[in-house]
């Protein structure tokens, strides 16, 4: 349903929503926690960064940062500067004539599934997900290294 490209966008940008708040991590460091593809998820950033979700700063002690307060980011608005807007608008068979006056036969069944997920995510900001002691510990958990561990090797 996801890109892998949003995926990566997602893990990303709440794995910055939880570090420190303006705090411009290396590229490298979230790859190397997230167990990531270090060239696939620069690009997925830049994407971001040029969407104006993130900033960046180049040199040694560069890296991404959210751009704006983790509360004032949705995940819908992450999963449209990546995958732009077709999961919450689009016919799910990708029938370009779907639509009220033309419905395919999944029409009214995907536009109550595509409103719940429009709803969803543009309900959920990242800050949401990372304020939950135990939610975060779950996901934590879910890193292939450790922060401090990739922060060792940098």
């Amino acid at each position: 349903m996801l890109s892998r490209r949003c995926t990566y966008g997602l893990q990303a940008a709440l794995f910055l929503a939880s570090q420190e708040r303006g705090a411009y991590i290396p590229i490298q460091r979230i790859s190397e926690c997230l167990g990531l593809s270090f060239h696939f998820l620069t690009k997925v950033l830049q994407h971001l960064t040029h969407h104006g979700l993130l900033r960046s700063l180049r040199g040694p002690h560069g890296g991404v940062a959210l751009a704006r307060p983790p509360g004032q980011i949705t995940l819908k608005e992450i999963v449209v500067a990546i995958d732009g807007p077709d999961l919450f608008e689009a016919c799910v068979l990708g029938l370009p004539g779907c639509g009220e006056q033309k419905p395919c036969p999944l029409h009214e069944d995907w536009k109550e599934v595509r409103g719940c997920l429009r709803n969803a995510f543009a309900g959920t900001t990242l800050a949401m997900l990372v304020a939950e002691p135990e939610r975060l510990a779950a996901w934590q958990a879910c890193w292939t290294t450790s922060p401090d561990a990739a922060s060792a090797h940098s």
